[in-house]
């Protein structure tokens, strides 16, 4: 399929003002894809560069990079009353020292805490990020959920840190009215208008495909927004970012969906591994089709999880799981992330914050006798690898 789309903006770059703990990075090797397919641009728009909400850039001016955030967020269709310590006064309440406890356990049971809409704030957390080191950031939050590109482009500016903005369909709770009428096609012409000419007449552009929302099983719609995906892929050489369902079987029933609609599985992020796979032989079976392996609930130490039955790993655990994938031989197709979406996870409510990876997470690495050359690949060179377009 041949989308009808204007070519990409040809203005300039933007480089990042020099930032004194940001870490200086070599250049990046890329990794070149077939380029015979059909391209919504023109031939070396956007190949080799990471699309930014303010500009492409090279890919060795990131940094340290974490995949899978969200800067700006409406999460409220995921409220439900608590399970275990039902408090209905607390939906409501502003999160306080007294109430953060109780939030932190139920943290999708408080209203306000599904919201991450107070852009000055998030200028602040992002601030903190770049001064123990980070350099960029993938923001996965799709339309339906509350993305908005000024605020991106706001934040990136007065925050000195590259974002990389997300597109198409979260999970199907939020789909369009339309959906269903939709077809494939459809849906990729979307995606690919965010990524060509930019995010409803914004003139910012997408530069990731995701994060694509999947439940278990796959709801027909879900398999026709990663068909989507797939396409809008091919025509633009943007990575796929995906959120896959909770279920260990997932991951590799979303990969094969993908393969079969066309997609390059080595340009695609499966995310949220450490709510999802348990076992490291399924690990080592979704890592041996090519795609990158993502654990992005880092600084999420509570073993309750309120959504699922599932007891959630700690850091310590991450890190286990990510070693022993890196020794496996892996270790160029690791990514982290926090995914922060939740008001307590922000240092301002005595959470962590964006910079938790760099700040803490790293010298327990070193602790844990990672090397210095796959450091530096997880935080800094496979994002960049990942993130350049194809």
């Amino acid at each position: 399929m041949v989308i009808d789309s204007s070519p990409f903006d040809t203005t300039p770059t933007r480089t990042l003002r020099p930032t004194a703990l940001r870490p200086k990075t070599a250049p990046v090797t890329l990794v070149r894809h077939d380029t015979t397919r059909s391209r919504a641009m023109p031939s070396g728009g956007n190949q080799g560069l990471v699309q930014t909400v303010l500009g492409r850039v090279h890919p060795s001016e990131l940094g340290a990079t974490t995949t899978h955030e969200h800067l700006y967020i409406d999460f409220s269709f995921m409220y439900r009353p608590a399970r275990d310590s039902p408090s209905p006064e607390l939906a409501d309440a502003p999160i306080t020292l007294e109430n953060l406890g109780w939030v932190r356990r139920n943290y999708y049971s408080n209203r306000s805490n599904l919201q991450l809409m107070d852009v000055d704030t998030t200028i602040g957390e992002v601030r903190r990020y770049s001064e123990v080191g980070g350099g960029a950031i993938v923001d996965a939050t799709t339309a339906q959920i509350g993305r908005m590109p000024d605020a991106l482009a706001r934040i990136s500016r007065e925050s000195d840190v590259h974002v990389i903005m997300g597109s198409g369909f979260y999970v199907g709770a939020v789909h369009p009215e339309d959906m269903d009428e939709r077809t494939e096609e459809d849906l990729a012409r979307e995606i690919v208008g965010d990524i060509v000419d930019g995010v409803e007449g914004s003139g910012i552009r997408a530069g990731i495909i995701g994060e694509i929302g999947c439940t278990w099983p796959l709801a027909p719609n879900e398999r026709k927004s990663l068909a989507a995906g797939a396409i809008a892929q091919r025509e633009t050489g943007a990575a796929i970012l995906v959120h896959p369902g909770r279920h260990p079987d997932a991951p590799l029933e979303i990969l094969e969906l993908l393969a079969n609609h066309g997609a390059d599985i080595s340009r695609v992020i499966m995310g949220h591994l450490d709510r999802t796979v348990f076992d490291f032989s399924e690990v080592e079976r979704i890592a041996a089709s090519g795609c990158y392996l993502e654990w992005d609930l880092f600084g999420n130490e509570g073993s309750y999880y309120p959504l699922a039955e599932i007891d959630m790993p700690s850091d310590a655990q991450r890190l286990d799981f990510i070693k022993r994938t890196a020794a496996a031989g892996y270790s160029d197709r690791i990514v982290v992330g926090h995914d922060i979406a939740h008001k307590h996870r922000l240092v301002k409510y005595g959470g962590h914050g964006y910079g938790h990876i760099l700040e803490n997470i790293v010298p327990r690495m070193r602790r844990k006798g990672f090397s210095e050359d796959t450091i530096q690949a997880i935080t800094v060179g496979n994002p960049a690898r990942i993130l350049a377009f194809a």
